[in-house]
């Protein structure tokens, strides 16, 4: 098992930076793919970005493409999210997740992921 856990979230104005942080415990980070996903009310869960076991491939959505930058800390078992120029369209809960070890997929669907966080509020303030 792996457990994660997210910090980071809050209140922001339009215009702002927050970094998420994701923290791990339990069966070893590393290998896996990590993925920060996000849902607002009313919407479906959709992907923000995804990282690679090795940090060298990521995956953005294309409304967070040059605002926001994923990257991990294999040493320390974290991975982050690094949010600028936020906007009051992403407001929603963010949540972490980790695939199964070894995973070779892309990541872009949450169903290859097993292990989620419990979620973090981000709120933008117009």
């Amino acid at each position: 098992q792996v457990q994660l856990v997210e910090s980071g979230g809050g209140l922001v104005q339009a215009g702002g930076s927050l970094r998420l942080s994701c923290s791990a415990s339990g069966r070893t980070f590393n290998n896996r793919l990590i993925g920060w996903f996000r849902q607002a009310p009313g919407k479906e869960r959709e992907l923000v970005a995804a990282i690679a076991s090795s940090g060298s491939r990521k995956y953005y959505a294309d409304s967070v493409k040059g605002r926001f930058t994923i990257s991990r800390d294999s040493a320390n078992n974290a991975a982050y999210l690094q949010m600028n120029n936020l906007q009051p369209g992403d407001t929603a809960v963010y949540y972490c997740a980790a695939t199964n070890a070894y995973y070779t997929g892309d990541g872009t669907r949450s169903s290859m992921y097993p292990y989620w966080g419990q979620g973090t509020q981000v709120t933008v303030s117009s």
